[in-house]
């Protein structure tokens, strides 16, 4: 057995957990992941019981280890990041979960948000909290449960983030990173890194509610209890690290350590962050403490619901041709209808798509916003849609870019991809055309587990800050933006822009039509 050190990552995600061995030179040895469904008993719901994800982060721990060899003294540290965890778990004085977590997707707060909108001083709370007022932010869901469950509200102690609530159980120690805290919106000071008496008040959530302990994302909450370590195959007092949210710990795993550098994620969602040492919340993009060097830096991003989600929509709904003849070919659908859209000029021939297919976060924030193809004509044939669709889902990239800019000040000139959207050549060119900036992809495969794993390492004193701001992984240039592509998207990004204030009535109405006859 080796008798070198290793950390364990681990990622609690929507619809999966996953995690990885790594060595504290950054090689993956092992990784494991599991899958579970997020609950959706009700239209706008979207909810999860948190031992659901406690018996993931379990099985993903023993399944990294069980192949390894690799004995559990050598196992130096684990953190655990997690997805957006919303409202939080609420828990009673025993740390019982009395209600599931409402997710970050979750859209059942609308009458909350009207509500802090009549009741609240807006302005004062965007200068507190850096952040403004949506059914995604954690502290409306809150509101919902004071306002439909009062017999949980009653019995709740503590709300806690999935990753704080999961680190709970495996130390004893209750604690939440800032990041999490952050990202709850209108209860914590963004400035003062701490708990917000004054917002707290205007909203009527108490005080108590909240853990008094808040730690930094590479912060040791606890040693790993010695039943939890017999569980795991881990040795007892194995450090714990904090984690934070997973978005912001995906992008330093991506290389995004320090200010200027910024980062798009592209999977079913999209996110685009950015570091910056302040933020402007006024501009429509969510703010939290980093997950490293978080005291004096801020991850601050944007995103679309439906990115990749966009694309395997039209690929499910209108391209079976294509999807059986890349099955008898052996080929992945998305390379033949890509060899049809790559000739196509940009603008798919007087095309434009909104990419709203589930409402639509920063900068927009409208849950009634839908999709759109706008400019269809008898010319428009699949290959032109679906160039339309991966261009739409790049203008809302820049739109949150763009709202960036305006909010937080100048980004680094290169533009770092992940995720899926990242196996695409035509859509990184697509993307280095509309946002005129060098689009650098990575060999590796970046995960958030990888990003929890180098938290893991330096929470423990096993890497150095430096090592953290080098990384595990390097971006390479993958390709640059073309002179008279730019200019014509230059064009067609100041009419998407133009598109949804001029269908939003529409949208709205035909959100609020009667789906049956009577």
């Amino acid at each position: 057995m080796s008798t070198a050190a290793y950390v364990i990552g681990v990622d609690i995600g929507t619809q999966s957990t996953k995690a990885v061995l790594v060595s504290t030179t950054g090689a993956i040895v092992a990784q494991h992941s599991h899958a579970y469904q997020v609950e959706t008993p009700k239209p706008l719901w979207a909810q999860q019981w948190p031992d659901v994800w406690l018996d993931a982060v379990e099985i993903c721990i023993k399944g990294v280890l069980a192949p390894a060899g690799i004995a559990r003294s050598a196992i130096k540290s684990i953190c655990v990041s997690s997805l957006y965890g919303g409202s939080g778990i609420p828990v009673d004085t025993a740390g019982k979960a009395l209600y599931p977590c409402l997710i970050w997707m979750d859209r059942r707060a609308t009458a909350e948000v009207e509500w802090v909108q009549r009741t609240v001083d807006l302005e004062r709370l965007y200068d507190i909290t850096g952040n403004s007022v949506d059914s995604y932010y954690g502290y409306t869901k809150m509101l919902w449960l004071r306002e439909h469950e009062p017999a949980v509200w009653a019995a709740t102690n503590k709300f806690l983030p999935p990753n704080s609530y999961v680190n709970a159980r495996l130390t004893g120690e209750v604690a939440v990173d800032h990041s999490s805290a952050g990202n709850i919106g209108g209860v914590y000071d963004v400035k003062a890194r701490t708990w917000s008496d004054e917002a707290l008040a205007m909203l009527g959530i108490p005080r108590r509610m909240m853990p008094d302990r808040l730690v930094e994302s590479s912060g040791v909450v606890g040693p790993l209890l010695p039943a939890w370590a017999e569980r795991l195959g881990l040795e007892a007092g194995t450090p714990v690290v904090a984690g934070g949210v997973d978005a912001a710990v995906a992008t330093l795993a991506a290389g995004a350590a320090q200010p200027g550098n910024h980062v798009a994620m592209i999977g079913t969602s999209m996110c685009w962050g950015t570091i910056r040492p302040g933020v402007d919340a006024r501009h429509g993009l969510i703010s939290m403490p980093h997950v490293f060097n978080g005291a004096q830096d801020l991850y601050v991003f944007g995103g679309a619901i439906a990115a990749g989600a966009s694309v395997t929509w039209f690929r499910e709904t209108f391209c079976q041709a294509e999807i059986a003849a890349a099955k008898v070919q052996g080929v992945d659908p998305h390379s033949l209808l890509e060899h049809d859209a790559a000739p196509l000029p940009p603008g798919s021939d007087g095309l434009l798509f909104l990419p709203y297919l589930m409402g639509e976060r920063s900068p927009v924030w409208d849950a009634k916003a839908s999709g759109a193809f706008v400019g269809l004509g008898l010319h428009h044939g699949r290959a032109n849609l679906y160039r339309a669709v991966l261009e739409g889902v790049t203008y809302a990239l820049r739109h949150n870019i763009e709202a960036g800019i305006r909010g937080v000040g100048a980004l680094d000139e290169r533009l770092v991809v992940v995720g899926g959207a990242a196996h695409s050549d035509l859509w990184m060119q697509i993307i280095a055309d509309v946002t005129g900036r060098p689009v650098y992809t990575l060999q590796e495969e970046v995960e958030a587990s990888l990003g929890a794993a180098l938290l893991a390492a330096y929470g423990a004193g096993l890497i150095t800050a430096d090592a953290v701001r080098q990384g595990w992984v390097t971006p390479v240039l993958r390709t640059t933006p073309n002179p008279q592509a730019q200019a014509a998207y230059d064009a067609l990004f100041a009419q998407y822009v133009a598109l949804y204030p001029a269908l939003k009535p529409a949208m709205h109405a035909l959100r609020g039509a009667p789906t049956t006859l009577t």
